[in-house]
């Protein structure tokens, strides 16, 4: 049986080689299902090609702008950032906290300013009527425009007004130097019965020529210190060449263009601090000022 099954083969094997033959598709799935024979059949002296759109493939390599190896390593090491990038960072970040800082005390300024304006009623400040040291009458009404500074003192004070007087010339010199002539410095007396208008010409004389001298009967100047809330202990019957000395609030009362309280600055501000506080409010204020 099995030499007859042999036989049968061998007729046969003709016939199926000729089938292969003619259906190459069949040979190549055979290549596929078993590739590592297919590659073992080719013979050694073939050579491969790659595809055109393979070798556009392969031969893809992005460009880079370097001039020289050493630039490249830099490159790489540093990666996206670079000195450059960190300075713009830091200045970036300087000048943010520069500005916040400058808003937060801007806005804190135009709270105190706005919270002393008071309603109705200003909380200091108010209508007044003086005669000034040129023997002119003097109202609120002639402070309106410019920022005013009022100090409250005598022409007798041994040491305190002419300190504080002293300190009232440098702030309006340093103001004068950065906004010009927008401050008033008004100077009233407290002391009616010794401080004739040509006595505080001459006493304010000594210590700046803008000072501008206030003074009036006794019941006017008890009037004005009363609206700004300025105790001061003046008798009301001084008989002539009567010594005495005279209670007063030490404070330097900061008036904006519209005649409104800004701020009080007291005797534990410098030349230089007081000098800022009214420098700052002028630079924030937005209505019209004169600086003639």
């Amino acid at each position: 049986m099995a030499t007859s099954f042999a036989r049968a083969l061998r007729l046969i094997e003709p016939g199926v080689c000729r089938q292969c033959a003619t259906q190459p598709a069949r040979r190549t799935f055979a290549a596929v299902q078993n590739p590592k024979r297919e590659i073992r059949s080719r013979p050694a002296t073939q050579t491969t090609t790659l595809s055109q759109q393979q070798v556009r493939a392969f031969s893809f390599i992005p460009k880079r702008g370097y001039k020289t190896v050493q630039e490249a390593k830099s490159r790489h090491k540093s990666g996206p950032f670079s000195w450059q990038a960190g300075l713009l960072f830091l200045l970036a970040g300087a000048g943010l906290t520069v500005y916040f800082r400058y808003e937060k005390a801007r806005m804190a300024r135009a709270r105190i300013a706005e919270a002393n304006k008071g309603i109705g009623r200003p909380l200091v400040g108010g209508p007044f009527h003086l005669t000034d040291h040129n023997g002119k009458e003097f109202t609120e009404q002639n402070l309106k425009g410019k920022y005013s500074l009022v100090y409250f003192g005598f022409t007798h004070c041994p040491d305190i007004c002419p300190e504080e007087l002293d300190k009232m010339a440098g702030m309006l010199d340093q103001v004068k130097e950065k906004h010009g002539e927008v401050l008033q410095p008004v100077f009233i007396s407290c002391d009616p019965a010794r401080d004739t208008p040509e006595v505080i010409r001459r006493y304010l004389a000594e210590f700046h020529p803008d000072l501008l001298g206030m003074t009036g009967t006794w019941q006017e100047v008890k009037d004005v210190c009363k609206a700004y809330r300025v105790y001061f202990s003046t008798p009301p019957d001084v008989k002539p060449g009567q010594d005495y000395l005279v209670d007063h609030s030490i404070y330097f009362y900061l008036m904006d263009p519209e005649g409104d309280f800004v701020e009080a600055i007291g005797r534990n501000f410098t030349v230089d601090a007081a000098s800022k506080v009214i420098n700052d409010h002028i630079a924030d204020w937005r209505g019209k000022i004169n600086k003639g």
